[in-house]
Order: C-alpha cells, then structure tokens, then sequence
C-alpha cells in the first residue's frame, strides 16, 4: 500500500513539476492552436470561395479548400509542440519509417488517394457529368481521393474506388446520356414521311436535349421490315422513364400516319 501511494505521490510531483515549468507555455500552445483554428477555418472558407468565383468546379474548390485548412493546422502544431517541451524531430523520423511500412501494407488505399489527387488535378469529370467506366455509368455525385460516387435514376448510390478509374477508357457526356432506339416499318411504306413523323413527334417530349438535335435515318434492311434508328440525348436522371415516353411517342406517331410496323412473316411452300 505504501508503495502504491508512493508511486501516486511521485506521478502527483511530476505532473505537478511539468505544470509549473511549462504553465505559460501550455497557454502559449493553446492560444496558438486555437489562432492557428481560426485562420485555417477562415482561410480554407476564403480558398474555397474564391475557386468557386474563379469558375473552378466544386471538387477542386473543396480540394483547396481543404488543404488550406490542414497546411495551417499543421503549421500551429508544429508550432506548439515546441512550447509543450515535446521535439518534433524524433516524432518526424519515426513518421518516416513508419510510412514505408505503412506504405506496404496499405498500397490499395493508397493508390486510391493517388488516383483521386490524379482525378481532382486533371479533371477528367466534375460533380454533375455523367461517365461510364466499367461497365457502371450514372452521374457524379461526389468525388473525394479514396473515392468516386455516382447515382442514377433509381437513386442508387454507387461508390466505385478512384484506383479502378484511373487507367481505365472513361466516356463522359457531360449532363445528357444518348438514347438510342429502333422500329421497323413496312418495305412499302413511305420512309421519308415516317422519318419526318418520328422527328416531329419527339421534338414535342419534354426532357430531351435541345442542344443536340434527334437523329433519324434507315438503321438496318430486315428480313421483313426497314429499320428505322433514332438517337437522342435525354437527361440521365430521367432516362428509363424517357425511354418508355419516346417508345410511345414513336409508335402514336406511326400510326396516325398509317405507318405499319410488320411481324416477321414466313412462306412455306409445299413442293410435290
């Protein structure tokens, strides 16, 4: 029992000690960080805003934002340290030699921060195109350096790893995806005035891109019909619902034209 108050006792002094030699610096440290707090919130705000104005898509802006903001915070603490009576030096050292085991171990996370920083710096996409990789497609949502977000129509969040983006053939079509579409009509039937009734029709739907025109023209010659292709740009958050609308749209448009659309047909011939 004496032992243990001893070993209380001693703690007691040495706390006691550190406080009275370090008391002013202990408040030095502390007015520090706090300054060093505000400035980096203040500044890292300022950063952001300014990239904003400037015309810099809203990643990036958070980007600088956000390394403002922990540039300043480390400088307070490697100011403060000091003040505590702690060395930063030996702290930097085994920082070093932790890294590069660190490194090893965690190579996938961080070549997702690697491929993230490539993504932020070059912009190959912003918050709002709409991008197809791997077979995944939707709109960006979210881009940080671990990772991409994207969401589609479904609102479905999809969160692909920056390492499986970069390196890969990505299609950007910025804020519309194409829709491409096909119906087949009679060989007697007249196709100029059915292209013609096609593109009226789907000038009237709401929701597709007015900046890039419908595109129609002879696709394909079927065993029974003519092939008639249409493709389109339409909002991407609206697509599938669009999708049904101009299917609609195009078979409303045949048939008050008296266009008809044929079934495949077979002739059977019976030889004696």
């Amino acid at each position: 029992m004496e032992q243990e108050i001893e070993q209380v006792t001693e703690i007691y002094n040495l706390i006691a000690t550190y406080l009275v030699t370090y008391s002013f610096q202990i408040l030095g440290a502390v007015i520090i960080m706090s300054i060093g707090v505000f400035i980096a919130r203040k500044t890292g705000n300022f950063v952001f805003d300014f990239a904003e104005k400037r015309g810099l898509d809203i990643t990036l802006s958070r980007f600088f934002g956000s390394f403002t903001k922990i540039a300043i915070i480390t400088s307070a603490l490697v100011i403060s340290l000091p003040k505590l009576g702690i060395q930063i030096t030996p702290f930097i050292a085994a920082i070093g030699a932790l890294s590069l085991g660190a490194g090893l171990a965690i190579q996938g996370l961080l070549s997702n921060y690697g491929a993230g920083l490539s993504i932020i710096l070059t912009r190959p996409f912003v918050v709002g195109d709409t991008i197809r990789v791997q077979g995944i497609w939707g709109v960006v949502k979210e881009v940080t350096l671990a990772y991409t977000v994207l969401t589609n129509e479904d609102e479905e969040k999809i969160t692909i790893p920056n390492r499986h983006i970069i390196g890969e053939i990505i299609h950007n079509s910025q804020e519309d995806t194409v829709l491409e579409l096909s119906v087949g009509i009679e060989y007697r039937s007249d196709t100029n005035k059915a292209r013609q009734a096609i593109s009226e029709a789907l000038s009237r739907v709401d929701g597709l891109s007015t900046q890039r025109p419908v595109q129609v023209g002879i696709e394909s010659f079927g065993d029974s019909s003519i092939n008639i292709g249409i493709r389109c740009w339409v909002a991407t958050q609206r697509f599938q619902e669009l999708r049904f609308t101009c299917n609609q749209v195009l078979l409303d448009a045949l048939q008050s034209e008296q266009i008809a659309i044929p079934f495949p047909q077979r002739e059977v011939r019976l030889l004696q």
